[in-house]
């Protein structure tokens, strides 16, 4: 996924915003969904926070201005200043709707998890997915205005079509199992990320397989798979297991190979 934003989403947006903050924002996209995926809400909403500056740089840009560095740069500042830019002299996409949007998932971003009573339904899956959705939104409205009147718009259309579209989540987790959504999986690479997704909890033997069962393997399937990571897992004397480092990095591409795949 990260390497077709980089590629194609640059090539699209940079005739009209600075390489800068479009490699910025497009970097952060591309981790957010991600994280989406596998299910890591938090860090999801948090690369949305850093999407939504990055863009709102790139917006500023646009309009003539030079966005503050660092500490000085403001967000909320940003979004007034655009909004008091004189009506056409940009465009109000550029001036106020997208700036809009980014307040929206910025708020999210910035207040994650302080606003919810503990005692309610977590919350961050409704934000993360909220979040994404907007982003996505925000991304593909920067491809519209960048290739307005344009010669070529068919990997524009593309492009917007395939951000706009609805996200789901890879990993899935129901009554205490994980699911793993991805497009025919075997088995020792689902037994490879429910271990990754329970850690640095270990699992033991009996619990492993009726998670693995829980995603449609048979128990001959399950147990096979399982002797297949052996070299991915440590063992403790309870028969529990955990998984080592290499074990996380396997994890870790099958998951980011699944987001590619699915992003497609």
């Amino acid at each position: 996924m990260e390497g077709y934003f980089l590629i194609h989403g640059k090539a699209l947006l940079t005739p009209v915003f600075p390489a800068v903050h479009v490699d910025a924002l497009l970097r952060h996209f591309a981790g957010m969904t991600e994280d989406f995926q596998k299910g890591d809400w938090e860090d999801s909403i948090a690369k949305a926070g850093k999407f939504v500056e990055a863009v709102l740089k790139a917006l500023s840009v646009r309009c003539g201005d030079l966005p503050a560095k660092g500490k000085h740069f403001k967000v909320d500042k940003v979004i007034n200043d655009l909004a008091q830019k004189p009506p056409g002299s940009v465009d109000d996409v550029i001036r106020l709707t997208i700036p809009r949007a980014c307040r929206f998932v910025y708020d999210v971003a910035s207040n994650r998890g302080g606003r919810h009573d503990p005692d309610e339904i977590d919350p961050n899956e409704l934000d993360a997915t909220a979040v994404v959705n907007q982003c996505s939104w925000i991304v593909g409205e920067m491809i519209r205005h960048a290739q307005h009147g344009k010669a070529s718009t068919r990997e524009a259309k593309d492009a917007v079509e395939g951000l706009v579209r609805r996200r789901y989540p890879l990993l899935e987790d129901i009554d205490g199992h994980t699911y793993f959504h991805a497009d025919k999986p075997s088995a020792p690479e689902v037994a490879l990320v429910i271990l990754a997704r329970a850690y640095p909890r270990r699992m033991g033997l009996s619990e492993l397989i009726a998670q693995l069962r829980s995603n449609k393997f048979e128990d001959k399937n399950a147990r096979t798979a399982i002797g297949r990571i052996n070299r991915y897992v440590h063992e403790d004397a309870d028969g529990k297991l955990v998984l080592l480092g290499p074990g996380l990095k396997k994890a870790e591409e099958i998951m980011q190979a699944a987001a590619l795949k699915d992003a497609k």
